[in-house]
């Protein structure tokens, strides 16, 4: 994993797969794995799904440890911050979220474009 730390936009593109293991969803939010097992304890809305003493994130879930990342790294929140923030507890945070998401999911999009153009 790089050490350079990258904001929640200059993170790659998430493939599109159903399921992830936790050391895909770790490299691609450039996260350790033991903080996303951190993270699943302190945030209720983190669920992966669990089969045989495994966890599989979805693409929903990437998209949340990315929100968290920025939260956490990036915007200086404390994990309690974080948590209400996610919660929704002060006025307007739902508009910001689906703006941050959509930013994300912007230049998600553009990264592939740029892709498939050069291919």
């Amino acid at each position: 994993m790089p050490e350079t730390s990258q904001t929640a936009s200059e993170l790659g593109p998430i493939p599109s797969k159903r399921y992830f293991t936790i050391g895909e969803a770790a490299d691609l939010c450039q996260l350790k794995p033991h903080v996303l097992r951190y993270w699943e304890q302190e945030f209720d809305q983190i669920k992966p799904v669990k089969r045989n003493n495994r966890r599989y994130y979805q693409h929903k879930d990437l998209l949340l440890l990315r929100q968290i990342r920025s939260l956490l790294h990036e915007q200086g929140y404390t994990i309690a911050g974080a948590r209400q923030w996610l919660a929704g507890d002060t006025a307007g945070d739902d508009a910001a979220r689906y703006r941050q998401l959509l930013r994300q999911t912007i230049t998600e999009l553009e990264e592939l474009r740029a892709l498939l153009k050069s291919v």
